[in-house]
């Protein structure tokens, strides 16, 4: 069982709700909000800068934690509501696509410590993992990994992985292809980096079926109801860390959908960091109507779709609280 100190344990409150569920906000997007933008003009610095700050004034009296990058997130960290905790991104965004393996790397101005210094509740750090890779990426990425543990450790701050898993022969990750080895890619992700040697405080995961596939979720059955309830149910068994769901992108109906199943199917996962479900549609208004139209889709529907979800999770999410009485203290 991970040991966790107090100052870790009391930083991690920070960022829950009063009932000790994880109701986080991510924007931590770089390259990907840029692609969003950039399908209406071409996208300066100052865009990506307050479309955040928009997201982070209107949407965190809603959230318990918001998601931010240094690179272009801490001006929106000044404008959240006081009571919502912050997370602060380590990763450089995207990886270099000429060196096989997906590597990792980290921002190069910044260390845990400066994270910290920034007013970081928590350090997020976002990997691209496939289980069945080499032995040689493999490795590399498990001594990054237990750096930044020790990093976190050193500093007494919660460690967030974001694991995105992955397949090297499978171009495409929507797929029918990638979805029969996805559970077996994240749950296996998972067992691996729920391992004490990595001190990571809280696993940042997909969920482990792709629900499109899913039987009367999509027009193309992949599994069954009952083989996906299993993959949920076994994807809490195997960690003992409090972990919460990415929303990857999908529509926010989906995303609601797909918590209520897990519910369901008996998963004990503790909250979410949900993203583009949330906020995506208000990138639109942002650049057609400028910060005012953003402003009026934020105060209506982004609010609206906030609200839903804290509501849902409400429901369906287990308590951290629960699961950090069974870590042990320093």
């Amino acid at each position: 069982m991970k040991k966790m100190s107090i100052e870790k344990q009391e930083r991690l409150k920070r960022l829950t709700d009063r009932s000790g569920v994880i109701n986080a906000l991510a924007i931590d997007q770089r390259g990907a909000l840029k692609k969003m933008i950039d399908q209406y003009k071409e996208v300066t610095s100052e865009d990506i800068i307050k479309f955040k700050q928009l997201v982070s004034q209107y949407l965190t009296p809603y959230a318990s934690a918001i998601l931010l990058d240094p690179e272009y997130g801490l001006p929106a960290a000044e404008l959240r509501e006081k009571e919502c905790g912050l997370l602060l991104a380590y990763e450089k965004t995207d990886y270099d696509t000429k060196i096989p393996g997906r590597l990792p790397d980290l921002l190069n101005s910044w260390s845990v410590k400066r994270l910290k210094e920034a007013g970081a509740d928590a350090c997020k750090f976002l990997l691209y993992y496939d289980v069945d890779e080499t032995i040689e990426i493999n490795v590399q990425k498990q001594i990054f990994i237990e750096r930044i543990g020790s990093e976190c450790e050193a500093e007494g701050i919660p460690f967030f992985l974001e694991i995105l898993s992955y397949d090297a022969t499978i171009v495409d990750p929507s797929s029918l292809d990638y979805a029969k080895v996805k559970p077996h890619k994240v749950i296996e992700g998972m067992r691996e980096f729920s391992k004490e040697r990595y001190q990571v405080d809280v696993l940042k995961v997909e969920v482990p079926v792709n629900m499109k596939f899913v039987e009367g979720y999509g027009q193309v059955a992949c599994y069954s109801q009952a083989e996906a309830s299993t993959y949920f149910y076994e994807q809490s068994k195997v960690t003992e860390l409090p972990f919460i769901f990415l929303s990857a992108g999908v529509s926010t109906v989906l995303f609601q959908e797909t918590l209520r199943f897990a519910k369901q199917s008996g998963s004990t996962f503790n909250g979410v960091l949900c993203g583009r479900a949330t906020w995506a549609k208000g990138v639109a208004p942002f650049v057609t109507e400028g910060e005012k139209g953003a402003s009026i889709w934020m105060l209506e529907e982004g609010k609206r779709k906030s609200k839903e979800l804290g509501t849902l999770l409400e429901g369906t999410a287990t308590s951290i609280y629960i699961m950090i009485c069974q870590i042990k203290l320093e």
